[in-house]
Formats: structure tokens, sequence, C-alpha cells
């Protein structure tokens, strides 16, 4: 089994719709997404052990490789880099994962945004086990990667925006993780803004509006309909 069907698995082999988008490297695009989904994920054993298929994945198809979190990963005990992870991308707003809080914030917008991933997803069987919200990166990564690169694509290119956001936020705090989704990135069309302020004229709008006390991913901020459907 070559390293790709590794990463793969037999979803995610085929080759996008032409008339659906426009990724002219779709198995580049596939690997980069499931190694990003996978780097992006909560640390364990099992990535650590992974980090080599990864590097040689993305090695293998031509993507970028993200050397500076690949090394921090090798070089800290993982009770500490879990303990960052939680810290930057649980406890802080500045780094969310979830993609419609970039975009819709804390309010009841976000609840019609969170139910059109989930038709999304459900259009094509992918059912979700209700550990994370349907825009939680790494998910909609790996649906990219191996369920449908079509709708996947289209997708995180709506959501661009929410991505270069955290990409640059990621950045500016010297967090390692600004070069996954910089990866992530690249396999879209374009070339990412280089500020914030670019990014939010990309969104089309100003920052969202933290307009409760609560975590943007917490189910609370969700319309009561949607928490009971989720």
């Amino acid at each position: 089994m070559s390293l790709l069907e590794r990463l793969l698995g037999k979803a995610g082999r085929g080759t996008l719709d032409p008339g659906r988008c426009t990724d002219r490297h779709p198995r580049r695009s596939a690997v980069a997404r499931q190694a990003a989904a996978v780097l992006l994920g909560y640390p364990d054993h099992e990535l650590l052990v992974m980090l080599p298929v990864l590097r040689e994945a993305l090695e293998e198809v031509g993507a970028p490789v993200p050397e500076d979190l690949l090394d921090w990963l090798r070089a800290r005990p993982l009770d500490r880099v879990q303990a960052d992870y939680v810290q930057e991308f649980d406890l802080s707003r500045r780094h969310s994962l979830h993609l419609t809080y970039w975009t819709d914030g804390d309010t009841r917008r976000r609840g019609e945004a969170l139910a059109a991933f989930k038709e999304v997803y459900r259009s094509h069987g992918a059912q979700l086990d209700g550990a994370e919200l349907p825009d939680f990166l790494p998910l909609v990564l790996e649906f990219a990667a191996k369920v449908s690169p079509e709708d996947g694509y289209e997708l995180l290119q709506r959501y661009r925006p929410s991505l270069e956001l955290l990409r640059l936020a990621l950045r500016d705090d010297g967090l390692p993780y600004h070069g996954v989704v910089a990866l992530v990135c690249s396999t879209l069309p374009g070339v990412s803004p280089e500020d914030r302020d670019a990014a939010l004229r990309m969104a089309g709008y100003g920052p969202p509006t933290e307009s409760v006390g609560l975590d943007p991913y917490d189910p609370r901020l969700l319309p009561v309909t949607e928490r009971n459907s989720a």
C-alpha cells in the first residue's frame, strides 16, 4: 500500500469534476487536506507516530511540508503539546478552528450556517457523531479529502476568508500551526492576503461580533431547534 493510500484510503482518489471546481492538482490537494486534518486535530501518540507518513506523503505529491510544526511536535513532551493545543484552540477565541465563527461570530445567523454544513454532509450520507460542530476545520478537511472533493472544495472556498483570518492570527502570534493553515490555503485558487484588513475585505465585511460571553463553538450559541437536532 502506497503512502497516498495509507493516508487517504480508497476514498478521495478520484478526480474532481472540472465543471464544479478549478483544482488542477486534485491528488495533491486531497493529500494536503487530509494531512492538515490530522495535524490540526487533538494531538496524541498516534499523531506523533504518523508524522513520518505525513511528511513523505506531502513530499510525494509536491505539497509544502509544515516543517515548523513537525519540529515543534517532535521536540516537546506530548502533555505539553496537548496543553498548548487546548489553550490555543479550545480556550482562545483568537484561533478558533470553527469556520463560521470568523464570518458569523456569536450570532443566531451562525446556526443557519452550521445547518448548511450538515446538509452538505447528509447529502453524501455522512453522519456526524456530535463530538464537534460541522464547521470544525479538521472535519471539513477530511470530508474534502475523503468523501466529496467537489463539495469539500466549495465549502473551503466559501470560507476562504475564515481560513485566511485564522492563518494570520496564528502567524501573528508566532504559533507553528500557521504553516498547516497556509498549506490548506495553498490548495485554493488565488494568493493569500498579507494582512487582516485584506482578509476582511475578502470576506466583504468587518470582524465578527462577539455578542455573548461564550466560546464561539459552544453549542449554547445555536438556536434551540438546531441544538436539539445536533
